[in-house]
């Protein structure tokens, strides 16, 4: 009898955790795909990389200031007095130290070029999280894995990475829209 009730919870034990899996619904998107083939991450991406290039631009013009200062302060040192080294020197400092808090302040793990970067990602993830949600209540989906990062095989049945891109390409669309009404 005792026998009988402890196979009988033990079952119960194995078997429901299995049904509840059963009727859970489950799909995948690949993020990979969705960056590579989405227009606004490419328009990001490209607008970031013009903005590195202009303050990487800005960047070299200083330098080259700075290495004409120091070339003409090393030519003209032997024959200058002290003050003027000293005063020429305290700009080269300066000048050093203005290049330096520029990479920080622009390039720099909180620099503005990161921060752009992270809001721009943030928002463009936000819209992909409201397609993958919106995706997820039309089709009644309990779980969306991203299969960029950890899936190994998934049946294409399940992948709803098409679905989700053809809904941020709505988005896109009804963007324009918004914007060009508002013209």
């Amino acid at each position: 009898m005792i026998r009988r009730i402890i196979t009988f919870i033990s079952l119960l034990i194995i078997i429901f955790p299995i049904t509840i899996i059963a009727q859970n619904k489950i799909g995948f998107v690949q993020s990979d795909r969705i960056r590579a083939e989405y227009e606004e991450f490419k328009d990001a991406e490209a607008q970031l990389q013009l903005e590195y290039r202009q303050v990487n631009a800005q960047y070299n013009l200083m330098v080259v200031e700075l290495d004409s200062i120091r070339k003409a302060f090393e030519t003209q040192r032997l024959m200058s007095s002290p003050e003027w080294r000293k005063e020429k020197e305290a700009e080269i400092v300066a000048r050093e130290q203005n290049i330096q808090k520029f990479q920080v302040t622009m390039v720099g793990p909180e620099g503005e070029l990161y921060r752009r970067q992270a809001q721009l990602e943030f928002d463009i993830l936000s819209k992909v999280k409201r397609a993958v949600d919106k995706i997820a209540a039309a089709k009644k989906i309990d779980f969306i894995l991203d299969g960029s990062t950890s899936l190994l095989y998934g049946n294409p049945t399940y992948d709803l990475t098409d679905d989700v891109l053809f809904e941020l390409r709505k988005y896109s669309v009804s963007d324009k829209d918004k914007k060009t009404q508002e013209k």
